[in-house]
This record gives C-alpha cells, structure tokens and sequence, in this order.
C-alpha cells in the first residue's frame, strides 16, 4: 500500500539523471516498439564505448552539474603511471592539493589587485569631484565681483 502524499524524497545518484536523459533522447528519436530491449542494447553499447574510450557520460555528467560549485573539476589531471595502489591516491591529493593551493594565492592576488584598481578609480573620482566643486566656487565667486 502507498501513501499518495508522502513527503519522502529520494535523491538521485550523480550522473544517473544524465544516463537517464541520454536514454530518453534515444528512445525519442528511435521511436523503438520494444522499450526494455532498447534500453539494454542502448546501455550495452555505452558500456563499449565507456570500454573503448574511457570515457564516461555520467561522470562526464556529474562534473557538468558541479561546475557552478566545483569549478576545479574541469582541470584537467595527469593520467597516473604504473603506480602502487596506494601510493596512487596520496599522490593524486598531493597534486589536488597544491594545485588547489596555487589556484587560491593567484586568486587572491587578482582579487587584491582588482580591489586596488577599484579604490584608486574611486579616489580619482572624489578628487574630480571636489576640483569641479572648487572650480564652480572659483567662477561663482568671480560673477558676483564682476556685479
């Protein structure tokens, strides 16, 4: 028996809304009679061409989704050599983090760099400002002893 107002929500693993739509957009452009059989040639033939290429459309997917809160999940990583299982993680969140490191410095370095442009615009201003104020004064004070 279901409760047909349940507030439970489920959430999706990443990258299964993207197989997911992948396979929609198939089955609409096929427009298939069997829908099950479709769906498992569909996924065998992802699963050589992931075997294939070594790429893989949900993980491809998920670092989509990411971008907006992740930025870094576009950088590209160095493919690992013949490596020792676990000397291969270390040395993968050794690059992740200098490389995180590196990238917030420059970071905080243009950001500092454009908040010193920003104010030395801003004091420019106020100093126009109060030349255009002295020079109004200068003239105002000028036509009152010309009368």
């Amino acid at each position: 028996m279901s409760i047909p107002f349940s507030s439970t929500h489920y959430r999706i693993p990443q990258g299964f809304g993207n197989l997911l739509e992948g396979l929609t957009r198939e089955i609409l452009r096929e427009q298939p009679d069997n829908i099950p059989a479709f769906a498992a040639a569909y996924f065998e033939n992802l699963l050589e061409k992931r075997g294939k290429t070594n790429f893989d459309p949900a993980e491809w997917g998920t670092k989509v989704d990411d971008r907006f809160y992740n930025n870094h999940a576009f950088k590209e990583q160095e493919p690992l050599e013949k490596c020792e299982p676990g000397k291969e993680k270390s040395q993968t969140s050794m690059k992740e983090v200098t490389a995180l490191n590196e990238s917030s410095e420059k970071d905080k370095d243009m950001e500092e760099n454009a908040a010193l442009k920003i104010q030395a615009a801003f004091r420019g201003h106020l100093a126009r400002e109060k030349v255009k104020k002295m020079k109004s004064s200068d003239l105002q004070e000028k036509t009152e002893e010309n009368e």
